[in-house]
């Protein structure tokens, strides 16, 4: 009789993934950047550990959208003070922080929990095609 395998936090090994963010839809590439950091791809996946991957992001300011987000698309954030929220469209966090983008979507798609926080840490994104962490050496993901 088999029994059911339970990963331990000493167990865990990470690898480094890098993405290439100018290929793939937002949500299509958030999807797959949230399972890399999860570690739902690996067959040690257990749920109460957090076993997933680091992910660096490369282009993050080059991301498609389909339909009519760039303009329709809105962000919120808020100061915390009463009349302090503010918005912006897709276009205009494009100009000023592309890494923002990637960040929102691949969070809105990660379970709510406290491995949360710990697996938002692990994401690097990067607006243009350089990244600070060659030498980590991620290796190439193919992303379909």
């Amino acid at each position: 009789m088999a029994k059911t395998f339970s990963q331990k936090p000493a167990d865990v090994s990470r690898r480094w993934i890098l993405i290439d963010a100018k290929d793939l839809p937002l949500g299509r590439l958030s999807s797959e950047i949230a399972k890399y950091l999860i570690g739902k791809y690996k067959p040690t996946f257990t749920p109460h550990v957090d076993g997933g991957d680091y992910v660096v992001v490369i282009n993050a300011a080059e991301v498609p959208v389909t339909g009519n987000k760039e303009e329709a698309k809105t962000y919120y954030r808020h100061s915390g003070f009463p009349g302090g929220i503010k918005d912006a469209s897709l276009k205009e966090v494009r100009e000023h922080f592309p890494e923002r983008i990637i960040e929102n979507a691949v969070k809105g798609m990660l379970p709510k929990n406290k491995l949360s926080a710990d697996r938002m840490q692990r994401l690097k994104v990067f607006p243009g095609s350089e990244h600070a962490h060659t030498a980590q050496t991620p290796e190439k993901v193919e992303v379909k």
